[in-house]
């Protein structure tokens, strides 16, 4: 919902550059033939960005804007199912006609199966299709017309959109522009092309002969740092959602956007996964809801629930703050926990409302100053507030320094700014803070006449001045004039600049204390890190090493379990090969590694040794060896040697 909201400008341009594409086909004149002379193809660029993860979303919501505003027949191409023209077109009349492509037959290919009819890929069957579906609406009944032209116009254009056009191959997109406009005439036809990168990759794709055919428009979304703003604004600086992120977690999504895909899409998976994982492990993580009937729950929490309670961090460093007997109550009465648990989860709920509201109304003070010390974005403040109690930092002092250099008329407006967030903001107690502020503003009007005032004084002093003819009292004027800006008093608009920015700190210290400092923060923080790095961010050497190295951590057989270094004689043959590779230098003789191998494998089979040839034997062994050797070297620990025909090299080195 959020990104649809995101993207509504840059739809409602789409719609109307779609509106105009084809406005003059509507009328079938000769006027539109010879707009059309050169036979150009109206083409919509939509640069989305590197977040290639994120466009299918957005191409889905599109397709839907425009079924329901422009056209029925929108076909959405990607490259891995065009690799020719041949394949582009029926996948186009595919989903045109809304029918299934069978092509596992040479015969058929060339064909699509609509109803019982088999239908030549071709534009001029797509022509004659197009006309037919036309000509079916427009001897419709009056009030079916009516209806279906209230959404669509009555020669709706067909919209082609390439989803990913830097994948595709340089002669299929060139054929099909091509084709297509000999065909324009007949075919309103549009292109969107689905931009990652840059506007210029289609003049490199595409050469001046064929890039003139098309008549391009430029169109760029939001980016996706924008976009993950909106959803950290939205989804997390809320007290509506009870469930958080803490300080490291949050951290760890973030830096995975921003060095890796910048894709708002994963990030929501990363935050769907921290709360499978926060549920999945904490136990009292049924009181994170506390705004569904927090009474009900805490009512029905079992006794060992409560002893959950009681063992938090947070909660026992409650108890050590009380009075004896009220740490008796609580370490032994269920009931008198039960009641103090709904009254510390309440005041943990109206903590959250307070504190996205002073975030907010600092970030307006933050985000205007210069080189930005505590970040320009509200997500970066977010996170400094959640590591440690921002007063402290550095970046906070040099921006209270900073913010003590403000003009008037940025204090005034963000001032103003900060008193719409706690108008409307659901925390509590905030009468007074918008009572301050008003004061405030109160005060700058006051100066402002003031000042006016001042200046005429001021003139009119110095004209008495200039008329002063004795000496003695002109010296004595302008030392006392010296003496005065010496002392160097703040004037009554610095004095009360200092008043707002020691407010806003006192704000600051009064409500954006960290989160760790409130009792049972654990149920509704989860802040473990290292089990969404171990999720997230994937070690596939360390995978493989654990994998070969000890099979029984995946395998959970209690027959591979060995001690220490030594090799298990029931591990698969790749596990076997691998640990005695670890073994050998930067080269491995191949005929000692199979050696080494069969006395191994030779080991676990001593009671069966007998039953077989040993010349059978050997080449069953050898077999089993070469494979579990290939089987290495696909995986990149080992590569054939030009040094020693017998010999491999060895290619990792160090441990995991």
């Amino acid at each position: 919902q959020i990104q649809e909201d995101l993207n509504k400008q840059l739809f409602d341009n789409l719609l109307s550059f779609l509106r105009r594409s084809h406005s003059e086909f509507q009328e079938k004149t000769k006027e539109w033939t010879c707009q059309m002379k050169s036979r150009e193809i109206p083409t919509a660029a939509l640069v989305l960005g590197v977040n290639v993860t994120d466009h299918d979303l957005t191409f889905r919501s599109l397709s839907e804007v425009l079924q329901n505003n422009i056209t029925p027949y929108i076909a959405l191409l990607e490259a891995k199912d065009c690799p020719g023209v041949k394949n582009l077109i029926q996948k186009l009349m595919g989903q045109l006609m809304n029918c299934d492509i069978d092509v596992d037959s040479l015969e058929d290919e060339d064909y699509v199966r609509v109803s019982q009819n088999r239908i030549r890929c071709s534009m001029t069957s797509l022509i004659n299709w197009y006309e037919s579906v036309t000509k079916k609406t427009d001897s419709e009944t009056p009030s079916k017309k009516r209806t279906s032209s209230s959404r669509h116009c009555q020669s709706p254009p067909i919209v082609v959109i390439f989803k990913d056009m830097e994948s595709f191959a340089t002669k299929v997109l060139q054929d099909f522009i091509v084709i297509s406009s000999q065909h324009i005439r007949e075919l309103p036809l549009v292109l969107i092309f689905g931009i990652a990168t840059s506007p210029m990759i289609i003049h490199s794709l595409l050469p001046h002969s064929v890039s003139s055919l098309l008549c391009i428009e430029l169109f760029q979304s939001l980016s996706c740092k924008e976009h993950l703003s909106t959803i950290i604004d939205k989804l997390l600086l809320t007290a509506q959602f009870p469930f958080k992120l803490g300080d490291k977690v949050l951290q760890v999504l973030i830096n995975i956007f921003l060095y890796h895909d910048f894709s708002v899409r994963n990030f929501i998976k990363g935050y769907q996964l921290c709360m499978v994982e926060h549920f999945y492990s904490q136990p009292l993580s049924v009181l994170c809801c506390q705004l569904v009937d927090a009474t009900k729950r805490v009512d029905s929490l079992s006794h060992e629930q409560c002893e959950n309670i009681r063992r938090l961090p947070s909660f026992r460093r409650y108890v050590e703050s009380q009075e004896s007997e009220k740490q008796i109550a609580l370490l032994t009465e269920d009931s008198f926990l039960k009641e103090t648990t709904l009254k510390l989860l309440e005041d943990l709920h109206v903590y959250h409302e307070n504190y996205v509201s002073v975030l907010r109304c600092l970030h307006v003070f933050t985000s205007s100053l210069p080189k930005y010390p505590l970040g320009k974005q509200i997500r970066e403040l977010h996170c400094v507030c959640l590591e440690d109690r921002v007063w402290e930092t550095e970046e906070y002092e040099s921006s209270l320094q900073l913010a003590r250099m403000l003009n008037k008329s940025d204090l005034v407006t963000m001032l103003q700014q900060c008193v719409e967030i706690f108008v409307s903001s659901s925390g509590k107690g905030f009468d007074k803070t918008i009572e301050k502020l008003n004061e405030f503003l109160t005060q700058f009007q006051k100066l402002e006449a003031e000042a006016f005032q001042e200046q005429d004084v001021s003139v009119s002093s110095q004209k008495e001045l200039q008329k002063k003819t004795d000496l003695y009292q002109l010296q004595k004027s302008l030392l006392d004039l010296k003496e005065s800006r010496r002392s160097k008093k703040l004037t009554k608009f610095e004095t009360l600049r200092c008043e707002i920015i020691d407010y806003i700190d006192s704000l600051v210290r009064n409500y954006l204390v960290p989160v760790d400092h409130k009792t049972l923060h654990e149920i509704v923080y989860f802040n473990t890190a290292s089990v969404l790095r171990e999720h997230l961010n994937a070690a596939p050497r360390t995978a493989l090493h654990t994998a070969l190295n000890n099979p029984y951590c995946y395998l959970k057989n209690k027959a591979l379990k060995s001690d220490g270094g030594s090799i298990s004689n029931k591990a698969p043959d790749i596990c076997i090969v691998y640990k005695l590779h670890l073994e050998c230098g930067r080269l491995i003789n191949l005929v000692d590694w199979l050696e080494a191998f069969s006395t191994v494998v030779m080991a676990a089979e001593g009671q069966n040794a007998d039953a077989a040839s040993s010349d059978q034997v050997d080449d069953v062994i050898q077999a089993r060896f070469i494979r579990a050797v290939s089987e290495l070297e696909l995986l990149g620990f080992i590569k054939p040697s030009k040094q020693k025909t017998d010999h491999v090299a060895r290619l990792t080195w160090g441990g995991c």
